[in-house]
């Protein structure tokens, strides 16, 4: 690696007031393989359009980069005890290497941004060094974007359907209604009737013409175990709708993890559409077996004719007379399945390769089971010990 040349320049620039840093007017370039290190403002009012080596921000102090022309850089980094503030727009075409401290912009203007140009890429992110603001790309694809808040690095990941020839993101650790760094808000209340809840912890901006799918995570500042009656499979990715002025649902096409920490992908959608995208649950539905049984629960089962527990007994089935049961073993294996099911399991296979072991019945064990109910289009899952 070759050795930075650090330089601190302490130029007096007019402004109508004493302004110090490094001052381009037109006669500052950076030559090949370059390696700059600066340690206070950068205030460039001509073409800046590094086409190789360095230009690196560190220090300990606050560097502000100001100017009418943004500059146009080929690799940076950040190394810094403080941060690096944009008042104009930073457009990289090669590398940025997070080390230590925050690229941050103005949260209520898009436009002024960190760029990644269609080549640019990133190293080193995390909660200690990232985007703090609105990053943008250029004529890209996918790309995650390295955004997030001072505490967390929270990215989202964009998947587009071609080359979108700009698309801008930020990140907000704010209510949704009542956000403290923009000036619009959008009402968590406000939404169509099937969205249950809207978070209220959090919420990303995006801003792309091309259709896409993204991917955004949670964790456990993000509390959607507070929801009431959340499950994994009732998260989704909804939008504030720009045509509506309220919360829709975008939709998943893949989800994983748990309630404390996952990722959802929505489905295809134009991000300029939506103002705002966050998580949202669909609601819990409302007729009464469903609401008193948000869970079936798991099962004991001992099928020894002493009349306790000799069957499975589902509490409710009843109220879906047109239902279905299955049991799976521990391998994955279905040993039985009942149409319009009423009480009649009793440790025995009806399906499967251990239906030949009738006299003996299943075996000891845990069992998963799956409960579909079509009258009332509800599904429940658990699991059943068989005690032999």
């Amino acid at each position: 690696m070759k050795p930075l040349l650090h330089i601190t320049f302490l130029l007096s620039v007019s402004f109508g007031v004493a302004q110090s840093g490094l001052y381009n007017s037109g006669n500052f370039s950076v030559h090949n393989n370059a390696n700059i290190g600066l340690h206070t403002d950068l205030i460039n009012d001509a073409n800046f359009d590094q086409t190789n080596g360095l230009v690196g921000f560190y220090g300990n102090r606050a560097i502000i980069v100001s100017g009418s022309i943004p500059p146009t850089l080929w690799d940076t980094e950040i190394m810094m005890d403080s941060n690096v503030f944009l008042q104009n727009p930073v457009m990289v075409r090669n590398n940025i290497n997070f080390i230590d401290g925050n690229f941050l912009t103005p949260t209520n203007i898009p436009a002024v941004n960190l760029s990644f140009m269609d080549q640019g890429f990133f190293t080193g992110e995390s909660d200690a060094s990232k985007v703090t603001g609105f990053a943008a790309i250029n004529n890209r694809d996918v790309f995650s974007f390295p955004v997030g808040d001072s505490e967390q690095l929270r990215p989202l990941t964009l998947n587009s359907q071609s080359a979108t020839p700009l698309a801008v993101c930020a990140y907000f650790f704010e209510d949704p209604s009542a956000p403290s760094s923009i000036l619009e808000s959008f009402d968590t209340e406000v939404k169509v009737q099937d969205i249950g809840t809207v978070t209220d912890r959090e919420f990303w901006i995006l801003q792309s013409d091309v259709p896409a799918q993204v991917t955004i995570s949670w964790n456990t500042r993000s509390a959607l175990g507070a929801i009431p009656n959340a499950t994994l499979e009732s998260i989704i990715v909804v939008g504030w709708s720009k045509s509506s002025n309220q919360w829709v649902i975008i939709g998943n096409a893949a989800i994983s993890g748990d309630l404390t920490q996952g990722f959802v992908t929505s489905e295809t959608f134009v991000p300029s559409n939506y103002a705002a995208i966050t998580f949202g649950t669909i609601p819990l539905p409302t007729d009464t077996f469903a609401v008193e049984n948000p869970t079936l629960g798991n099962y004991f089962l001992s099928p020894n004719g002493d009349g306790t527990n000799d069957f499975l007994v589902i509490d409710g089935m009843e109220e879906s007379p047109n239902n279905s049961l299955r049991i799976f073993n521990r391998y994955g294996q279905k040993v039985f399945e009942k149409i319009n099911y009423t009480n009649e399991f009793y440790g025995l296979a009806n399906t499967g390769t251990l239906i030949t072991n009738q006299a003996s019945g299943l075996p000891e064990g845990v069992y998963f089971y799956l409960v579909t109910l079509d009258d009332l289009e509800l599904e429940y899952s658990g699991f059943l010990f068989l005690d032999r």
